[in-house]
C-alpha cells in the first residue's frame, strides 16, 4: 500500500510527521479496523440482546465512544436481520469520536451541516434524546436520500433531514442551534486504506481547494450557532492546511470563538482510520453581524397555528389507528402533524418549541420529520419508519420470529406468511427476535407484507 500512496504525499507527511513517518506508512499495511456503534434507545449495555450481540459480532469496546464497539469482519453484521430493525449503526471507529467531543446535552437543538452519509446524525440524535432536534443536511440529492434512509432506520424520531446549501440554511437560521457538527468535506487523507479513489483524486492543489471551501463553509455554519454554543469542526484527512490552519484562520477571523481542545487519531496510534477534530465555542460579541442579520430574515419561527382541514382530518385517523395498533398515547416528540399530499409526518419541534412547519417552507426536505402514515380514501397504511421508531413494548401486538428462522427470511424477500390463528385482523409489526422490522397486515388467516420494495432481500 505504502508504495501506491502519492508522493506528493509521502513528501507532505514526512515534514509533518518526521521520525513518525514510517510507523504511519507501515499502518497502511495492516488490517483496517471495523466498527459498530449501537443505538442507545434499543440495545443497553449489559441487557441479554446486548450480550447476544457482543457473543455473535465479537464486539469488543472502542475506547473513545461508549456506544462504539470493534466487530470481526467474517461476522458481517450489515447482513443481520439486526442491522434492518436498526439496533446499531455500521460505522468506521475514528469517525465516532467528533460527535462525542461535540457532546450534546439531552434536549439540545443540534445541526449536523454536512451529515450523509448519517453515521453522526444517528449518533447525535440518540445523544439529544427525545425531547431534542437535530436538523440533518446533505446538499447533494442522491446522498441526501440515504441520510434520509439511514435515520429512518435507526428510529430516529427527533430528527428533519433537509437538502440545502449552508449559506441558504444560514439565512434561515440565524443564531439558531445549540451546537453544530461540521464534518467538512475534505481531501480524505484518512481514507486512503480503504478507499482507493480518494488516493486517485489527491493532489496539493485539492487540498487547497478543500480549504478554501471549508473556510467558507464554515463561515455559514457559525451564522447559525447561538452565543454560547458549540461547533465541532471535523475532517478524516492528516494535512494542517483543512486542520490546524483552517482553525488558526478562523479564530483570526471570529476573536469571539474560543478553542476548547483539539483531538488527532493517526492510524498508526489508535485502532482507526485518520480523523481531526477540534472543538470551538461562540462567546461575546462578533466584530461583524452574520450576513443573515443583515438580509433583515430573522428566521422566527411562527406561532403554531390551527391545522388545515386535510391535515386535521388525517390526524384525526391516524389517532384512531394508534389507539388500536399503540399501548399508550404520548408516543411523539413534542412537534406538530404535517401532511403532504397523502403522507402524514410528525414534524418535530424541539423542547424549545422553536422549529415551526413554517421554517420549511421553501427548504427541500427528504425527511421532513417522522414518516408516520399514508392516508388514502381514509384509510390508514402506517409507514415503515414508524415501525422502527416506537419501542417493542409500545405496540399492543406483535408477530416475532427467531431472527435465524426461513419464516423471518421470507418476511424480508417480501413474501405472505401464515398469520398465527390467534392474531385479529388488522396492522401489526413484524420482529426479529422481538426487535420490530416493519408491518404486516392480517386477513383471512395470512400477513400480508408491507415490508419496502426496496429493503427486500433478494
Amino acid at each position: 500500500m505504502p508504495h501506491s500512496l502519492p508522493e506528493d504525499f509521502i513528501r507532505q507527511m514526512s515534514g509533518q510527521l518526521g521520525d513518525e513517518l514510517e510507523p504511519f506508512l507501515a499502518s497502511y499495511e495492516g488490517l483496517r479496523a471495523y466498527g459498530l456503534r449501537l443505538q442507545p434507545q434499543k440495545v443497553q449495555p449489559g441487557s441479554p440482546l446486548w450480550e447476544q450481540l457482543a457473543a455473535m459480532f465479537g464486539l469488543e469496546p472502542v475506547p473513545w465512544c461508549p456506544t462504539g464497539y470493534y466487530y470481526r469482519e467474517e461476522t458481517r453484521p450489515g447482513k443481520h436481520p439486526f442491522h434492518a430493525a436498526g439496533l446499531y449503526y455500521l460505522q468506521e471507529p475514528s469517525a465516532m469520536s467528533s460527535a462525542e467531543l461535540l457532546a450534546p446535552a439531552k434536549g439540545e437543538t443540534v445541526l449536523d451541516l454536512a451529515a450523509a452519509p448519517g453515521g453522526k446524525s444517528t449518533q447525535l440524535s440518540a445523544m439529544i434524546g427525545p425531547d431534542g432536534l437535530l436538523v440533518s443536511n446533505e446538499i447533494h440529492p442522491a446522498r441526501a436520500q440515504i441520510l434520509a434512509e439511514n435515520i429512518e432506520r435507526m428510529g430516529a424520531a427527533n430528527t428533519i433531514v433537509v437538502q440545502s446549501p449552508p449559506d441558504r440554511l444560514a439565512e434561515r437560521f440565524p443564531r439558531f442551534f445549540d451546537k453544530i457538527m461540521l464534518d467538512a468535506p475534505c481531501s480524505g487523507e484518512g481514507m486512503f486504506r480503504k478507499d482507493k479513489a480518494a488516493r486517485e483524486e489527491w493532489s496539493p492543489a485539492h487540498v487547497e481547494m478543500c480549504a478554501a471551501r471549508q473556510l467558507d463553509i464554515f463561515r455559514h455554519a457559525l451564522a447559525m450557532l447561538k452565543k454560547g454554543g458549540t461547533i465541532a469542526y471535523s475532517t478524516c484527512t492528516f494535512n494542517r492546511k483543512e486542520n490546524e490552519e483552517l482553525v488558526s484562520a478562523v479564530l483570526r477571523e471570529y476573536p469571539a470563538l474560543t478553542l476548547l481542545r483539539t483531538e488527532r487519531l493517526w492510524p498508526h496510534k489508535v485502532r482507526g482510520e485518520g480523523h481531526f477534530v477540534a472543538v470551538l465555542r461562540l462567546v461575546g460579541e462578533e466584530t461583524e453581524e452574520p450576513q443573515s442579520r443583515k438580509s433583515g430574515k430573522a428566521g422566527r419561527p411562527d406561532k403554531p397555528g390551527p391545522l388545515s382541514a386535510q391535515t386535521a382530518e388525517a390526524w384525526r385517523l391516524f389517532r384512531e389507528f394508534a389507539e388500536t395498533a399503540f399501548t399508550r398515547k404520548e408516543l411523539l416528540p413534542p412537534g406538530e402533524p404535517l401532511l403532504f399530499g397523502e403522507q402524514l409526518y410528525w414534524l418535530p419541534s424541539g423542547r424549545e418549541g422553536r422549529f415551526r412547519s413554517a421554517l420549511l417552507a421553501g427548504l427541500k426536505s427528504p425527511r421532513p420529520g417522522l414518516h408516520l402514515a399514508s392516508i388514502r380514501k381514509k384509510r390508514v397504511e402506517p409507514a415503515h419508519a414508524l415501525a422502527l421508531a416506537m419501542p417493542t413494548a409500545a405496540f399492543r401486538r406483535t408477530v416475532s420470529f427467531p431472527a435465524s428462522s426461513p419464516e423471518l427470511a421470507a418476511y424480508l424477500r417480501g413474501e405472505v406468511l401464515p398469520a398465527p390463528s390467534d392474531l385479529p385482523d388488522g396492522w401489526v409489526p413484524v420482529c426479529a427476535d422481538c426487535q420490530p422490522l416493519g408491518w404486516a397486515k392480517c386477513a383471512a388467516g395470512q400477513l400480508k407484507n408491507h415490508y419496502p420494495k426496496g429493503l427486500r432481500s433478494r
